[in-house]
């Protein structure tokens, strides 16, 4: 009869440098296409862009360091740097908390469990999967003209139209209307966190008494303040980015009311060929963004609850 042998293995072996790194290098090798094109696409431009903000960058002459004069520059003698941030923080005040108002109440109306939801909820998404794109703005364009479909509506009201975005005082106005009707991916996200609020909370609240306004502000909002956060975040990011509708509808007119950041930044940048003092643009306004977005992230202690919150201040 044959005796049985077992076979030990060493524990040392198994904990060799090799065996350690086995599994990290199988996922570096999966993640190396994305990091690849991470370190070529976005961080190697990111950082050239930061070198080209203290030179004189201009295509047409040779690169030398300048130091930060491109930054005085742009703060003490560029007065369209002013007008374009003015009316930028405008566009961002302005379309923010209309866009996510209209993607919240949208929200609410397509949460409800009736016949044909799932068309409706395609049709209204529709607008933001073709997005702000180039025939979006050449068919607003058309849209708020003279002689277009909304004068043609209007008038049938006795209601003398005009050229909207022509006029400095509607103009923007018109584009702050174009980023509110795409507010399709704000309303997906709240309607996805609609579907998680039990049904419970609301039963309850109506066996106390409490009405639809009530049961709107102590619970709904309560409970999607987190979902409100994020959209809030990515809404307010767009908004300071925002550049084809301007570029396309109005080209920064009339008399620079519509006169953005980006399109002040894409004209130094491909109409004067000033690379360098585009960079440095660039760079403000990413430091723009990040301070809104900081100020976002710190007030949100006081009005983001999560489910184990007793109250927005506890949270740490």
């Amino acid at each position: 009869m044959k005796r049985s042998t077992t076979v030990t293995t060493n524990p040392k072996k198994q904990h060799s440098f090799l065996s350690r790194w086995n599994a990290p290098i199988a996922g570096y090798l999966f993640i190396s296409p994305w990091l690849l094109g991470f370190l070529g696409l976005t961080a190697y431009p990111l950082f050239l862009s930061l070198y080209y903000s203290f030179t004189n960058y201009t295509l047409m002459e040779p690169i030398s360091f300048v130091g930060t004069r491109n930054y005085e520059q742009i703060f003490t003698a560029d007065p369209k740097f002013i007008q374009s941030v003015k009316v930028t923080f405008l566009y961002v005040i302005a379309s923010v908390p209309l866009k996510l108002t209209a993607a919240l109440l949208v929200a609410l109306v397509l949460n409800k469990a009736i016949k044909g939801i799932s068309l409706y909820r395609t049709a209204i998404y529709f607008p933001s999967l073709i997005g702000g794109s180039i025939a979006v703005s050449l068919l607003w364009r058309n849209l708020f003209g003279v002689d277009g479909i909304f004068n043609k509506i209007i008038s049938v009201f006795g209601i003398e139209g005009k050229g909207w975005i022509t006029s400095p005082d509607t103009a923007m106005g018109t584009l702050i209307l174009l980023t509110v009707w795409q507010f399709g991916s704000s309303m997906v996200i709240f309607l996805a966190g609609l579907k998680q609020i039990p049904k419970d909370l609301y039963e309850a609240s109506s066996v106390d008494g409490a009405n639809k306004i009530t049961q709107f502000f102590k619970i709904t909002l309560h409970m999607l303040s987190p979902i409100l956060y994020f959209n809030l975040i990515m809404a307010v990011i767009s908004a300071f980015q925002m550049f084809t509708s301007a570029f396309v509808i109005t080209n920064g007119g009339p008399m620079n009311s519509t006169y953005v950041y980006a399109l002040y930044l894409y004209e130094r940048a491909f109409s004067r060929y000033q690379l360098g003092y585009s960079s440095a643009l660039a760079w403000i306004m990413l430091v723009m963004i990040v301070v809104a977005t900081l100020i976002i992230a710190g007030t949100s202690k006081y009005w983001v609850f999560y489910e184990n919150d007793t109250g927005g201040k506890k949270r740490k």
